[in-house]
């Protein structure tokens, strides 16, 4: 059979839907010359006269749609205007590419296909140039110009042949896997987690070409795994041992000049409460009652930047990893060990360096006077939250006085903030009991009790107090520079999506009017929630409507804590922005000049993406170990409730234990189901049943893919 024959077959098969895309690729790959209806069919392969009449009236209603423009009788081009826009590209591995043009919103998605793709990679800066606009059709756009690449390596599972290997990604960012000479192996062998770098991408080269950086051990092993989720992400998964060994040479002494340049409240009592498996505790509270009856509360906070000098290998470490990472089974410290654990951790019966904010109140937790000042202190009792809370509810206990008196103060300061208009976001946390080799054998949730909210009002206390010290300055005075934790208002847009997604469960919400209004109302409806099975789909979309909490110098206040001033101070251990402000509070009670407004607003943006890397690290290792949870429960029917709707299927949530699965949109076959993204839901086209956020439903259990850290669920009918 001839080529001609070949080709003439493929193209009876074509429908015009087909032709039309043809005629439109055709057009962008050519945007500037002008074309006839014959030359664009010869240049398509189209010979017949039918074929060619068929291209005459695309053309046609290509111009109707102002895709093209006819620039002389019966000469058609392209009808770009050459508008180039800078911003992000995000890589899908279905091919449905996007670009979010910089100052747009994330949701303000325009379409990249791969073709148009110039194999940019998820978050590379890019150049795209817009391409013509069909009516009725989405924006598309082509990259003209990678800018920066935003990640050149990807985790993976090695698969080796006899002269070279692929990477076959955990994660499926990228539509091939990475072609691995051999000589770039490493010592790489076939089932191997490995991070592998792109060197190079061919243009005409299907797969990227990469390069073994590290084997980071046996797929399937926990260690390999949470070390391949750290490195996914570009965290670091090893601590560096120049670092560790500065650290160590640190001397623990602490010498009587240096407390004499100190208040010394070793005589007051003082403790910690924290996390029963917590080794790291950067703050303690001190009671003590006055002669006048007030109360002095200190809020005592490791004094890190004592120990770890400006620019020095261990602050730079700090800085470039700008916050700890807490994964379902581990740590992984922002400081080496030495620090964090030891000089800098504020055990039981040392002395210890801190940095503090000490506080006089009333009864009624008025605050009277205060004072930030470097102290020395002594703690007396280590408690953890459990061993707190059995005071509260009891009475009885060590130190049961001055913990009664903490806890009666803090609730005091916690109801003030809400009638100010704070939001109290309660959620539980997932969390998993392991066995020595990192199975989880149970799942249970941490609820925030009396205890955890007394030590957290008392903090939010010395972060407003050392946020307004520095901010907060007379009208013809400019505030210096400082590192603020700031959180906007909630997106308008968002929040009309949720009050009408809460009106199909009977609950209103006020979507405009005063801060205080708005945030009482958002209270309100966390209240009415409370106890319900919609309990936790409600919290999890209210929250999305919230804005970010991000690190900047330019202040704005925290909607959700309702300060005007707030910064974070309280944990320098595990923070880097906290170091941040320990040394800048420093500099200014010394009377230092400001420091300079750019500099310091480019270290937020960078402890701000950290952070949102640290928290989507963990996310994954909880999404992991939940996965691997429910391996061997295959077959197992459970309640559940719809907690995600999207074009590609049906999200549900487990009531049990909140371990989450998709059921497959090709698995509702007794209907053609379409998404409704406005309502949340799916519906059938002929029998008219819907799927939809927050509807309960009896799952089974189907299938559990633990390198795509993903469950599928099959619907039970009842």
């Amino acid at each position: 059979m001839s080529k001609k024959n070949v080709t003439h077959k493929t193209d009876k098969r074509k429908t015009k839907k087909d032709i039309i895309n043809t005629v439109v690729n055709f057009f962008n790959r050519n945007r500037d010359a002008s074309y006839s209806y014959k030359q664009v069919a010869e240049q398509l392969g189209y010979k017949k006269a039918a074929e060619k009449q068929l291209i005459n009236n695309i053309l046609f209603d290509l111009v109707e749609d102002a895709f093209i423009i006819e620039t002389a009788r019966g000469k058609y081009k392209s009808n770009t205007h050459g508008v180039f826009l800078e911003g992000t590209f995000e890589r899908r591995s279905n091919g449905k590419n996007f670009f979010v043009a910089d100052g747009e919103e994330e949701d303000s998605h325009i379409f990249v296909a791969e073709r148009n793709s110039a194999h940019a990679m998820g978050g590379d800066r890019v150049k795209v140039q817009m391409l013509a606009k069909r009516k009725g059709r989405d924006p598309e756009a082509e990259v003209v110009e990678i800018i920066e690449r935003k990640q050149t390596s990807f985790v993976g599972t090695l698969d080796v042949q006899k002269q070279f290997a692929f990477l076959v990604m955990d994660s499926k960012i990228l539509a091939n896997d990475i072609f691995i000479p051999k000589d770039n192996l490493k010592g790489g062998k076939d089932g191997d987690k490995a991070l592998v770098q792109v060197v190079e991408w061919p243009q005409k080269a299907k797969n990227p070409i990469g390069k073994v950086l590290d084997i980071l051990g046996q797929a399937g092993d926990n260690n390999t795994e949470m070390n391949a989720i750290l490195a996914e992400y570009g965290l670091p998964y090893k601590y560096p041992e120049k670092v560790e060994a500065a650290a160590n040479k640190i001397s623990d002494e602490i010498t009587a000049e240096e407390i004499a340049k100190r208040e010394d409240m070793r005589g007051t009592t003082t403790f910690t409460i924290d996390p029963r498996d917590a080794k790291d505790f950067d703050d303690a509270l001190s009671v003590k009652q006055l002669k006048n009856g007030n109360w002095e509360i200190g809020v005592h906070i490791a004094d890190v930047t004592h120990y770890v000098q400006e620019g020095d290998i261990i602050d730079k470490e700090g800085e470039s990893r700008a916050t700890s990472i807490y994964l379902v089974d581990r740590t992984i410290p922002m400081l080496p060990e030495r620090l964090s654990n030891n000089l800098c951790s504020l055990r039981p019966h040392e002395d210890k360096l801190c940095y503090s904010v000490v506080f006089e109140l009333d009864d009624n937790a008025n605050i009277k006077k205060h004072r930030i000042t470097r102290t020395v202190i002594h703690s007396d009792r280590r408690f953890t939250y459990e061993e707190a809370q059995d005071i509260i509810e009891t009475g009885e206990g060590d130190f049961k006085e001055e913990v009664l008196k903490l806890n009666d103060l803090a609730q005091k300061l916690r109801a003030k903030r809400f009638e100010n208009g704070a939001i109290a976001f309660d959620r539980h946390e997932v969390r998993f009991e392991i066995d020595e080799k990192g199975k989880p054998i149970s799942v249970y949730f941490k609820y925030a009790k009396e205890s955890n909210k007394l030590i957290e009002e008392f903090m939010l206390l010395a972060n407003r107090t050392v946020a307004e010290f520095v901010g907060n300055v007379p009208k013809n005075k400019n505030a210096k520079t400082f590192v603020y934790r700031i959180h906007d208002i909630p997106n308008s847009e968002k929040m009309e999506n949720l009050s009408e997604f809460i009106r199909r469960f009977g609950y209103k919400i006020k979507v405009d009017g005063t801060k205080t209004s708005v945030s009482k109302s958002i209270n309100h409806l966390l209240d009415e929630v409370s106890g319900k099975p919609e309990e936790n789909l409600i919290s999890t979309i209210a929250i999305r409507a919230m804005a970010k909490a991000i690190y900047s110098t330019a202040n704005i206040g925290h909607y959700g804590l309702a300060f005007e001033y707030y910064t974070h101070f309280t944990s320098p251990i595990r923070r880097y922005p906290d170091m941040m402000v320990h040394r800048l509070l420093t500099r200014y009670l010394d009377g230092g000049r400001s420091v300079s407004k750019t500099l310091y607003e480019s270290k937020c943006e960078h402890s701000s993406e950290m952070e949102q890397l640290a928290a989507n690290a963990e996310r994954a290792s909880i999404k992991y170990k939940q996965v691997e949870y429910m391996s061997d429960k295959l077959g197992q029917v459970f309640e559940a409730v719809i907690s995600g709707i999207t074009e590609w299927g049906v999200y549900a949530e487990i009531n049990e234990n909140k371990c989450e699965g998709m059921i497959p949109i090709r698995d509702l076959d007794d209907d053609f189901y379409e998404f409704d993204e406005k309502n949340y839901c799916l519906r059938g086209r002929r029998n008219k049943r819907t799927y939809s956020l927050g509807d309960p439903i009896k799952i089974k259990v189907a299938r559990a893919n633990l390198e795509r850290k993903q469950l599928d669920f099959a619907l039970i009918e009842e």
